[in-house]
């Protein structure tokens, strides 16, 4: 491919490029370029908003480029602050080492496995020892870095800022030194860290690296204001996340729960689906020649195939249709989940459903009693007191969850 052809290619879906013609001259050289990608592990699951950068990590190795996948073992210890509050809690060596596994597992559905190189920050940021870091911190003047939004609002409001928080940056930054990369990916909320790798490449002699972002996914429950998707970034804490390990029912099911016009957002950053195919398709939908619902059944089986297999996803798209199009329920087919009465004689039904992991709390199990949204044995419970004993029982929980659970 020619370089404005792969230069093309490359902008598609991207936010920003810095800078593009840096990209291109690049991309010129007849030469793989060297192609970084850090990812922190500092939670076990990998979710469909991180699949975005991953993708066009993808897209680079398919243009014959080297690509590298930097696992933060050492940064993941201190934690992002991007966009926090407050001080992240520092996580072990043995929960980096656990969640860094099943990372790489997870990745490989994404990536080329034989093309991507894996490597572990600890292998040069542990050797710095106390000099370097002292040596690496007289890089980047305190001033600029406390410029950065979230350091300071949390300065402005009061908030603590501790002193390792400051130095995350300096090491993301610091891995593009080692590496030598010319290209990094990261999504727009990492901006600040990608631009003092850049920094850093010309304060060692380097040649600065090409910056490229993706845009950050909105969770599922975003929602359409004044014609603009608004809500919080898809993210396990807040439950509002599709993780690429998940069984197909529940990749299907979840997107399936989503807005109309979110669907158009999930379909551009998400979707295989040629741009043309793609305003085709609205175009159907808005003159009433398509409905909604196929197309979000479309998009809702295109993701289930790719994370979990054609078959796993027309099963999933069936079983949807049966069991919510049709207000069908098999309960044989549902899992049953033991629930311990923890030596009590009766516990409350929101207990139930927080322990079978069909919702994320007592807190929340209680909201969606009192919302109406639970069913016990298919009759609707709207009292959050209401309580239950020893037993089987078939449990709704919204629209997208259902076991048998058996009460003992």
């Amino acid at each position: 491919m020619q370089p404005d052809e792969a230069l093309a290619l490359l902008k598609q879906g991207s936010a920003q490029i810095i800078n593009e013609s840096e990209l291109r001259d690049k991309l010129a050289l007849g030469r793989p370029l060297r192609v970084k990608l850090g990812v922190d592990p500092t939670t076990s699951d990998i979710h469909l908003g991180h699949t975005i950068v991953l993708r066009k990590l993808r897209q680079f190795q398919d243009l014959g480029h080297q690509t590298i996948l930097i696992i933060g073992d050492f940064t993941g210890m201190i934690g992002d602050p991007s966009g926090k509050n407050v001080t992240r809690p520092a996580l072990s060596r043995e929960e980096i080492a656990a969640n860094a596994e099943t990372y790489r597992e997870q990745v490989d559905k994404i990536l080329d496995p034989q093309a991507t190189r894996v490597r572990f920050n600890s292998e040069w940021l542990e050797p710095l020892g106390a000099e370097g870091l002292v040596r690496l911190s007289s890089r980047y003047p305190l001033a600029r870095m406390l410029e950065r939004e979230d350091f300071k609002k949390r300065f402005r409001e009061g908030r603590s800022i501790a002193i390792h928080e400051l130095l995350y940056p300096l090491l993301q930054g610091y891995d593009s030194v080692a590496l030598k990369a010319d290209v990094e990916l990261g999504s727009t909320d990492q901006l600040f860290n990608l631009l003092i790798g850049r920094h850093l490449m010309k304060e060692y002699g380097l040649e600065p690296q090409v910056i490229m972002t993706g845009p950050i996914l909105e969770g599922l429950d975003a929602r359409a204001v004044d014609g603009k998707i608004v809500g919080e970034k898809m993210s396990k804490s807040l439950d509002n996340y599709v993780g690429i390990s998940e069984p197909a029912d529940q990749i299907y099911g979840k997107l399936m729960s989503i807005s109309d016009e979110l669907m158009w957002r999930y379909y551009e950053l998400l979707s295989s689906l040629p741009l043309k195919a793609l305003q085709a398709l609205r175009a159907a939908v808005e003159k009433g020649e398509a409905h909604p619902k196929d197309a979000k059944s479309a998009f809702a089986r295109e993701i289930a195939a790719r994370f979990c297999g054609e078959d796993a996803a027309e099963k999933a798209a069936a079983d949807f249709d049966r069991r919510f199009a049709r207000k069908e329920i098999r309960a044989e087919e549902l899992p049953l989940i033991e629930v311990p009465l923890g030596g009590e004689t009766r516990i409350f039904l929101s207990q139930a459903i927080a322990r079978a992991k069909l919702a994320s709390s007592s807190t929340e199990a209680r909201r969606l009693i009192a919302q109406g949204g639970v069913k016990l044995n298919q009759e609707k419970v709207s009292d959050p007191r209401t309580q239950i004993g020893p037993g089987d029982y078939l449990l709704q929980v919204g629209k997208l969850r259902a076991a048998r659970v058996r009460v003992n």
